[in-house]
Protein backbone atom coordinates (compact mmCIF):
# COMPACT_ATOMS: atom_id res chain seq x y z
CA UNK A 1 0.00 0.00 0.00
CA UNK A 2 1.38 3.02 -0.73
CA UNK A 3 1.70 6.32 1.16
CA UNK A 4 -1.36 8.26 -0.04
CA UNK A 5 -3.38 4.96 0.05
CA UNK A 6 -2.40 4.46 4.28
CA UNK A 7 -3.14 7.92 4.56
CA UNK A 8 -6.52 8.04 2.57
CA UNK A 9 -7.26 5.25 4.86
CA UNK A 10 -7.13 7.01 7.85
CA UNK A 11 -9.40 9.96 6.44
CA UNK A 12 -13.34 9.25 7.31
CA UNK A 13 -14.28 12.60 6.30
CA UNK A 14 -15.25 12.26 2.76
CA UNK A 15 -17.66 14.63 1.76
CA UNK A 16 -19.97 12.66 -0.30
CA UNK A 17 -21.68 14.17 -3.21
CA UNK A 18 -20.32 17.88 -1.82
CA UNK A 19 -19.92 18.96 -4.97
CA UNK A 20 -23.89 19.34 -5.70
CA UNK A 21 -24.22 22.19 -3.46
CA UNK A 22 -23.61 25.50 -6.07
CA UNK A 23 -23.31 25.54 -9.97
CA UNK A 24 -20.78 28.54 -9.63
CA UNK A 25 -18.95 29.31 -12.55
CA UNK A 26 -17.20 26.77 -15.05
CA UNK A 27 -13.58 27.37 -16.27
CA UNK A 28 -10.68 25.31 -17.89
CA UNK A 29 -8.53 25.09 -15.05
CA UNK A 30 -5.07 27.08 -15.58
CA UNK A 31 -3.34 24.70 -13.29
CA UNK A 32 -4.70 21.45 -14.76
CA UNK A 33 -2.66 18.15 -14.53
CA UNK A 34 -3.77 17.42 -10.88
CA UNK A 35 -2.54 20.37 -9.58
CA UNK A 36 0.77 19.58 -10.88
CA UNK A 37 1.48 22.63 -12.76
CA UNK A 38 5.59 23.29 -12.60
CA UNK A 39 4.71 26.72 -11.69
CA UNK A 40 3.10 25.42 -8.47
CA UNK A 41 5.07 22.45 -7.68
CA UNK A 42 8.40 25.13 -7.38
CA UNK A 43 6.55 27.48 -5.63
CA UNK A 44 5.88 24.48 -2.99
CA UNK A 45 9.58 23.40 -2.90
CA UNK A 46 10.86 26.48 -2.22
CA UNK A 47 8.06 27.30 0.48
CA UNK A 48 8.93 24.11 1.94
CA UNK A 49 12.55 24.15 2.19
CA UNK A 50 12.19 28.04 3.52
CA UNK A 51 9.93 26.53 6.19
CA UNK A 52 12.63 23.85 7.16
CA UNK A 53 15.66 25.61 7.09
CA UNK A 54 14.33 28.04 10.04
CA UNK A 55 13.42 25.65 12.22
CA UNK A 56 14.82 26.22 15.89
CA UNK A 57 17.28 23.68 16.87
CA UNK A 58 14.60 23.28 19.62
CA UNK A 59 12.33 21.40 17.19
CA UNK A 60 10.11 25.14 17.01
CA UNK A 61 9.13 27.73 14.98
CA UNK A 62 7.92 31.19 15.93
CA UNK A 63 6.52 34.19 15.07
CA UNK A 64 8.87 36.93 15.84
CA UNK A 65 10.05 35.22 19.27
CA UNK A 66 6.07 34.92 19.89
CA UNK A 67 3.48 32.12 19.49
CA UNK A 68 5.47 29.08 19.51
CA UNK A 69 3.19 26.27 19.71
CA UNK A 70 0.93 27.54 17.64
CA UNK A 71 3.53 28.42 14.63
CA UNK A 72 5.47 24.87 15.14
CA UNK A 73 2.39 22.91 14.53
CA UNK A 74 1.14 24.84 11.56
CA UNK A 75 4.99 24.76 9.95
CA UNK A 76 4.60 20.99 10.57
CA UNK A 77 1.38 20.70 8.91
CA UNK A 78 2.64 22.42 6.16
CA UNK A 79 5.42 19.72 5.82
CA UNK A 80 3.57 16.96 6.75
CA UNK A 81 1.07 18.26 3.50
CA UNK A 82 3.74 17.41 1.23
CA UNK A 83 4.17 13.93 1.76
CA UNK A 84 7.12 13.77 4.77
CA UNK A 85 6.33 12.07 7.58
CA UNK A 86 8.08 11.37 11.23
CA UNK A 87 9.41 8.29 9.31
CA UNK A 88 9.71 9.19 5.70
CA UNK A 89 10.39 11.80 2.97
CA UNK A 90 12.78 14.67 3.07
CA UNK A 91 11.09 16.55 5.56
CA UNK A 92 10.98 13.44 8.14
CA UNK A 93 13.50 14.66 10.86
CA UNK A 94 11.75 18.49 11.13
CA UNK A 95 8.43 16.87 11.60
CA UNK A 96 9.89 14.36 14.47
CA UNK A 97 11.86 17.27 15.78
CA UNK A 98 8.16 19.03 16.08
CA UNK A 99 6.48 16.36 17.64
CA UNK A 100 8.83 15.98 19.87
CA UNK A 101 8.67 19.69 21.03
CA UNK A 102 5.12 19.96 21.54
CA UNK A 103 4.96 16.66 23.74
CA UNK A 104 7.63 17.88 25.94
CA UNK A 105 5.67 21.12 25.79
CA UNK A 106 2.41 19.36 27.28
CA UNK A 107 0.95 20.52 30.43
CA UNK A 108 0.14 18.20 33.24
CA UNK A 109 -3.37 19.35 32.84
CA UNK A 110 -3.18 18.73 28.82
CA UNK A 111 -2.83 21.81 27.63
CA UNK A 112 -0.62 21.86 24.50
CA UNK A 113 1.35 25.01 25.06
CA UNK A 114 2.03 28.24 27.08
CA UNK A 115 -0.49 28.83 30.37
CA UNK A 116 1.41 32.32 30.18
CA UNK A 117 0.45 32.77 26.04
CA UNK A 118 -2.39 34.81 26.26
CA UNK A 119 -3.92 33.27 23.62
CA UNK A 120 -3.12 29.68 24.32
CA UNK A 121 -6.31 28.05 22.75
CA UNK A 122 -4.81 28.89 19.13
CA UNK A 123 -1.66 26.49 20.01
CA UNK A 124 -3.68 23.88 21.66
CA UNK A 125 -5.87 23.57 18.57
CA UNK A 126 -3.60 23.65 15.65
CA UNK A 127 -1.37 21.25 17.90
CA UNK A 128 -4.20 18.28 17.97
CA UNK A 129 -4.37 19.01 14.67
CA UNK A 130 -1.02 18.18 14.07
CA UNK A 131 -0.32 15.20 16.41
CA UNK A 132 -3.98 13.35 15.06
CA UNK A 133 -2.32 14.00 11.20
CA UNK A 134 0.71 12.05 11.73
CA UNK A 135 -0.15 9.33 14.70
CA UNK A 136 -0.89 6.79 11.92
CA UNK A 137 2.33 7.20 10.45
CA UNK A 138 4.71 6.88 13.37
CA UNK A 139 6.44 4.02 13.39
CA UNK A 140 8.25 3.69 16.84
CA UNK A 141 5.67 2.43 19.29
CA UNK A 142 6.99 4.38 22.28
CA UNK A 143 6.27 7.61 20.83
CA UNK A 144 3.15 6.55 19.39
CA UNK A 145 2.36 6.11 22.97
CA UNK A 146 3.73 9.76 24.18
CA UNK A 147 1.18 11.32 21.08
CA UNK A 148 -1.67 8.92 22.36
CA UNK A 149 -1.21 9.97 26.17
CA UNK A 150 -0.72 13.62 24.96
CA UNK A 151 -4.04 13.55 22.60
CA UNK A 152 -5.78 11.87 25.25
CA UNK A 153 -4.75 14.95 27.71
CA UNK A 154 -5.56 17.12 25.47
CA UNK A 155 -8.89 16.38 24.74
CA UNK A 156 -9.71 16.35 28.03
CA UNK A 157 -8.04 19.91 28.46
CA UNK A 158 -10.42 20.84 25.28
CA UNK A 159 -13.69 19.56 26.82
CA UNK A 160 -13.18 21.81 30.15
CA UNK A 161 -12.09 24.89 28.75
CA UNK A 162 -15.26 25.21 26.88
CA UNK A 163 -17.80 27.53 27.96
CA UNK A 164 -21.51 27.06 29.04
CA UNK A 165 -22.35 28.42 25.80
CA UNK A 166 -20.57 25.92 23.79
CA UNK A 167 -17.51 27.99 22.66
CA UNK A 168 -13.88 28.78 23.23
CA UNK A 169 -11.97 31.89 24.19
CA UNK A 170 -8.12 32.68 23.80
CA UNK A 171 -7.72 30.63 27.12
CA UNK A 172 -10.02 28.27 28.88
CA UNK A 173 -13.66 29.45 30.16
CA UNK A 174 -12.37 29.13 33.59
CA UNK A 175 -8.87 31.64 32.93
CA UNK A 176 -11.39 33.77 30.95
CA UNK A 177 -14.43 34.22 32.79
CA UNK A 178 -16.28 32.68 30.26
CA UNK A 179 -15.04 34.60 27.38
CA UNK A 180 -15.91 33.26 23.75
CA UNK A 181 -15.12 33.86 20.69
CA UNK A 182 -15.40 32.04 16.79
CA UNK A 183 -11.71 31.93 15.40
CA UNK A 184 -10.90 29.69 18.56
CA UNK A 185 -13.99 27.98 18.64
CA UNK A 186 -13.14 26.46 15.13
CA UNK A 187 -9.80 26.13 15.85
CA UNK A 188 -10.24 23.59 18.71
CA UNK A 189 -12.84 21.67 16.66
CA UNK A 190 -10.72 20.95 14.04
CA UNK A 191 -8.18 19.57 16.70
CA UNK A 192 -10.85 17.67 17.90
CA UNK A 193 -12.11 15.91 14.85
CA UNK A 194 -8.56 15.03 13.69
CA UNK A 195 -8.21 13.35 17.26
CA UNK A 196 -11.20 11.53 16.90
CA UNK A 197 -10.71 10.30 13.63
CA UNK A 198 -7.46 9.38 14.88
CA UNK A 199 -9.23 7.09 17.61
CA UNK A 200 -8.79 9.59 20.58
CA UNK A 201 -12.05 8.96 22.03
CA UNK A 202 -13.53 12.85 21.95
CA UNK A 203 -17.14 13.63 23.99
CA UNK A 204 -19.71 13.83 22.19
CA UNK A 205 -21.81 16.51 23.88
CA UNK A 206 -18.17 18.63 23.50
CA UNK A 207 -18.77 18.47 19.67
CA UNK A 208 -22.37 18.80 19.58
CA UNK A 209 -22.26 21.67 22.03
CA UNK A 210 -19.59 23.43 19.46
CA UNK A 211 -21.75 23.30 16.47
CA UNK A 212 -24.69 24.54 18.21
CA UNK A 213 -22.41 27.49 19.41
CA UNK A 214 -21.65 28.17 15.43
CA UNK A 215 -25.28 27.93 14.34
CA UNK A 216 -26.16 30.32 17.38
CA UNK A 217 -23.56 32.74 16.37
CA UNK A 218 -25.36 33.17 12.69
CA UNK A 219 -26.41 36.15 11.59
CA UNK A 220 -29.95 36.71 9.73
CA UNK A 221 -26.99 37.66 6.52
CA UNK A 222 -25.53 34.48 6.78
CA UNK A 223 -22.48 35.33 8.60
CA UNK A 224 -21.09 34.20 11.65
CA UNK A 225 -20.51 36.78 14.38
CA UNK A 226 -17.56 37.33 16.41
CA UNK A 227 -18.84 36.40 20.24
CA UNK A 228 -22.08 34.98 21.82
CA UNK A 229 -21.94 37.42 24.35
CA UNK A 230 -20.26 40.58 22.62
CA UNK A 231 -22.13 39.88 19.27
CA UNK A 232 -21.35 42.37 16.41
CA UNK A 233 -22.23 42.40 12.83
CA UNK A 234 -20.99 39.28 10.70
CA UNK A 235 -17.55 38.26 10.01
CA UNK A 236 -16.16 37.13 6.85
CA UNK A 237 -13.11 35.48 8.38
CA UNK A 238 -14.88 33.16 10.76
CA UNK A 239 -17.67 32.27 8.23
CA UNK A 240 -15.46 30.41 6.22
CA UNK A 241 -13.55 29.16 9.40
CA UNK A 242 -17.00 28.33 10.02
CA UNK A 243 -17.80 26.31 6.67
CA UNK A 244 -14.47 24.72 6.91
CA UNK A 245 -15.68 23.16 10.95
CA UNK A 246 -18.67 22.52 9.99
CA UNK A 247 -17.43 20.03 6.54
CA UNK A 248 -14.84 18.49 9.17
CA UNK A 249 -17.99 17.68 11.71
CA UNK A 250 -19.69 16.16 9.34
CA UNK A 251 -22.27 18.95 8.02
CA UNK A 252 -22.34 19.07 4.23
CA UNK A 253 -25.67 19.67 2.72
CA UNK A 254 -27.71 21.53 4.73
CA UNK A 255 -29.73 24.71 4.07
CA UNK A 256 -27.67 26.20 6.98
CA UNK A 257 -24.50 25.55 5.25
CA UNK A 258 -25.74 26.64 1.90
CA UNK A 259 -26.56 29.91 3.51
CA UNK A 260 -23.22 30.44 5.02
CA UNK A 261 -21.73 29.52 1.78
CA UNK A 262 -23.71 31.79 0.00
CA UNK A 263 -22.34 34.38 2.50
CA UNK A 264 -18.67 33.79 1.64
CA UNK A 265 -19.36 33.84 -2.36
CA UNK A 266 -20.77 37.48 -1.80
CA UNK A 267 -18.02 38.67 -0.02
CA UNK A 268 -14.66 36.42 -0.35
CA UNK A 269 -15.16 34.86 -3.91
CA UNK A 270 -12.40 37.50 -5.13
CA UNK A 271 -9.39 36.47 -3.54
CA UNK A 272 -7.95 40.12 -4.51
CA UNK A 273 -10.42 42.15 -2.80
CA UNK A 274 -11.31 40.22 0.47
CA UNK A 275 -14.37 42.44 1.63
CA UNK A 276 -13.02 41.76 4.85
CA UNK A 277 -12.55 44.28 7.61
CA UNK A 278 -12.12 41.93 10.58
CA UNK A 279 -9.33 39.26 10.04
CA UNK A 280 -6.36 38.38 8.28
CA UNK A 281 -5.84 37.11 4.80
CA UNK A 282 -3.56 34.52 5.38
CA UNK A 283 -6.58 33.02 7.64
CA UNK A 284 -9.53 33.75 5.88
CA UNK A 285 -8.37 31.95 3.21
CA UNK A 286 -6.46 29.19 4.54
CA UNK A 287 -10.21 28.03 5.99
CA UNK A 288 -12.40 28.84 2.43
CA UNK A 289 -10.04 27.16 0.15
CA UNK A 290 -10.71 23.65 2.68
CA UNK A 291 -14.23 24.49 2.11
CA UNK A 292 -14.33 24.64 -1.63
CA UNK A 293 -11.94 22.22 -1.99
CA UNK A 294 -14.40 20.03 -0.16
CA UNK A 295 -16.98 20.68 -2.54
CA UNK A 296 -15.79 18.79 -5.29
CA UNK A 297 -14.14 19.89 -8.85
CA UNK A 298 -16.72 22.46 -10.23
CA UNK A 299 -16.87 24.69 -7.22
CA UNK A 300 -12.80 24.47 -6.65
CA UNK A 301 -10.96 24.52 -9.96
CA UNK A 302 -12.29 27.71 -10.93
CA UNK A 303 -11.86 29.48 -7.57
CA UNK A 304 -7.94 27.57 -7.37
CA UNK A 305 -6.83 29.52 -10.54
CA UNK A 306 -7.87 32.58 -8.73
CA UNK A 307 -6.31 32.19 -5.53
CA UNK A 308 -2.67 30.13 -6.68
CA UNK A 309 -2.49 32.79 -9.39
CA UNK A 310 -2.41 35.60 -6.29
CA UNK A 311 -0.10 33.16 -4.13
CA UNK A 312 2.45 32.47 -6.83
CA UNK A 313 2.40 36.51 -7.68
CA UNK A 314 3.03 37.45 -3.75
CA UNK A 315 5.84 34.67 -2.61
CA UNK A 316 9.13 36.02 -1.48
CA UNK A 317 12.49 35.67 -3.73
CA UNK A 318 13.59 33.04 -0.41
CA UNK A 319 10.36 31.22 -0.90
CA UNK A 320 8.80 32.68 2.24
CA UNK A 321 5.57 34.77 2.12
CA UNK A 322 5.06 37.73 4.60
CA UNK A 323 1.52 39.26 4.51
CA UNK A 324 2.67 41.36 7.76
CA UNK A 325 -0.12 39.69 9.59
CA UNK A 326 1.64 37.38 11.94
CA UNK A 327 4.49 36.64 10.40
CA UNK A 328 6.45 34.83 7.70
CA UNK A 329 6.33 31.46 9.21
CA UNK A 330 2.61 31.91 9.74
CA UNK A 331 1.41 33.04 6.32
CA UNK A 332 4.14 30.81 4.86
CA UNK A 333 2.68 27.66 6.66
CA UNK A 334 -1.05 29.00 5.15
CA UNK A 335 0.17 29.68 2.01
CA UNK A 336 1.82 26.05 1.21
CA UNK A 337 -1.26 24.04 2.86
CA UNK A 338 -3.49 25.85 0.56
CA UNK A 339 -1.22 24.95 -2.34
CA UNK A 340 -1.09 21.27 -1.46
CA UNK A 341 -4.56 20.62 -0.46
CA UNK A 342 -4.63 18.30 -3.79
CA UNK A 343 -2.29 16.09 -2.62
CA UNK A 344 -4.87 14.87 0.21
CA UNK A 345 -2.74 13.29 1.98
CA UNK A 346 -3.79 14.92 5.50
CA UNK A 347 -7.37 12.91 6.72
CA UNK A 348 -8.60 16.36 7.74
CA UNK A 349 -8.55 17.74 4.63
CA UNK A 350 -9.44 14.91 2.23
CA UNK A 351 -12.86 14.98 0.47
Amino acid sequence: MTLIDRRQALGTMAAAGGAALFAWPAARSAFALEGKDPKVKKAVEKGLNWVAKTQNRTGRWDAMGQYRVPMTALAANALLASGSTSTQGKHAENIRRAMDYLIQNTRENGLIGEPSDHRYTYGHGFSMLFLSQVLGEEEDQDRRKDIVDVLTRAVKFSAAAQTSAGGWGYVSSRDGGGFDEGSTTITQVQGLRGSRNAGIPVPKETIDKAIKYIHDCTMPDGGVCYSSKSRGGSRPAITAAAVACLFNAGEYKSDYVTKLLDYCKRNLYDVNNPANAYGHWFYTYYYYSQALYRLGDKVWEDYRDRLYTKLLREQQGDGSWNGREVGPIYETSLALTMLQLENAYLPIYQR
